[in-house]
């Protein structure tokens, strides 16, 4: 008798730990999978060899599925004055920690609409799901990696980019809230945003479109999973309840700075695009500027990164990208897999 394969799209417990780049593991994903959800691993800011090493490396901790994501951002539209006055900008800030600003920015990372490598990559380790933030693939892109039996899904901020998600293809969509931590998905950060809340933005693009949607941004427990559910989503997605897990690459600085609590901010300053970060010296600092004076991304995150080491450098942490949604305070330091099972235990109590 042949039995179907469950569909990874529906983990047993409706649960999708965020691919936080920088922040999940292969440890971290293969026990959220083992634990009956869907685990993630955020591959957008690694290479090709670092990618496969890492897929590879949670296939051997877990035979359940789990999510890839990469990025397919715009490549960024360069201006040299805009750069020179960045970087003047804080050169005071470096100075405070006996360094100098990098000389020119740098397009840090590749978009995986120009990185066949890492398409490669995806072909040969076929992980069960490969999700998308900034964007869509190109679309002969989305048809290897379907014929590869991944499921595709991609984050959505309004209606109209779901539609395009849904026009492109892809299986599913990631609903994201203004509330989320770290990057807006939003396609074209010039673009208005209308801002909606985690439950506006769920019920609606469950009621307008035809794909299954996956809540994003706030939500932290049981309780939250279960709300999500109840706003036609099949599961939610938390990325900031999984921070501060034994099994996350944040720093102790960003752990302690998540488990102390305190507020968010969404800020463009640190990488070029809106981002939800803990409220810190590099937000205190970049409060008031205008969007306008900040450079692409990711180019600008090439001078923030560099200013944290320096920091880092002389004993100071507030200068890091500690990206965390709008009920951090809620964040529990416990392993993947238990937060992942305490999740949803409290969904029936």
């Amino acid at each position: 008798m042949h039995l179907e394969r469950p569909d990874p799209l529906y983990p047993t417990i409706p649960l999708y730990q965020a691919p936080m780049a920088g922040v999940s593991t292969p440890a971290m994903a293969a026990a959220v999978s083992n634990a009956g959800g869907l685990g993630g691993l955020g591959l957008g800011a690694m290479s090709p060899n670092a990618a496969r090493d890492t897929i590879l490396e949670t296939q051997a901790l877990t035979r359940r599925a789990f999510n890839v994501n990469l990025f397919c951002h715009a490549p960024a539209v360069r201006n040299e004055r805009l750069e020179a006055d960045w970087i003047e900008r804080s050169r005071e800030l470096f100075a405070a920690f006996g360094a100098a600003p990098p000389a020119r920015l740098e397009e840090i990372y590749t978009p995986f609409t120009a990185n066949d490598a890492m398409l490669d990559v995806l072909l040969q380790t076929r992980p069960a799901v490969v999700s998308f933030h900034f964007g869509l693939p190109r679309p002969g892109q989305i048809r290897a990696l379907r014929d590869a039996g991944c499921r595709l899904i991609a984050t959505a901020t309004s209606l109209e980019e779901a539609r395009r998600i849904e026009a492109s293809g892809l299986d599913a969509v990631i609903v994201q809230g203004w509330s989320a931590g770290g990057h807006r998905g939003v396609f074209d950060p010039r673009a208005h945003d209308d801002k909606l809340s985690t439950e506006a933005l769920t019920r609606l693009l469950a009621h307008e479109i035809s794909l299954p949607v996956i809540a994003a941004g706030g939500l932290m427990d049981g309780r939250d999973v279960t709300r999500a559910l109840s706003w036609g989503a099949i599961a939610a997605q938390l990325g900031t309840a999984f921070v501060a897990c034994p099994e996350s690459a944040a720093d102790d600085a960003y752990r302690e700075r998540l488990l102390e609590g305190g507020e968010t901010r969404m800020t463009t300053a640190i990488s070029g695009r809106p981002a939800r970060c803990l409220t810190n010296r590099f937000t205190a600092w970049s409060e008031g500027i205008p969007a306008e004076d900040v450079p692409a991304y990711p180019c600008t995150y090439a001078l923030a990164k560099a200013l944290h080491a320096a920091a880092r450098n002389q004993g100071e942490f507030g200068y890091g990208a500690q990206w965390a949604g709008t009920q951090a305070a809620k964040a529990r330091a416990m392993p993947a897999q238990a937060l992942t099972l305490e999740i949803e235990a409290a969904r029936y109590r």
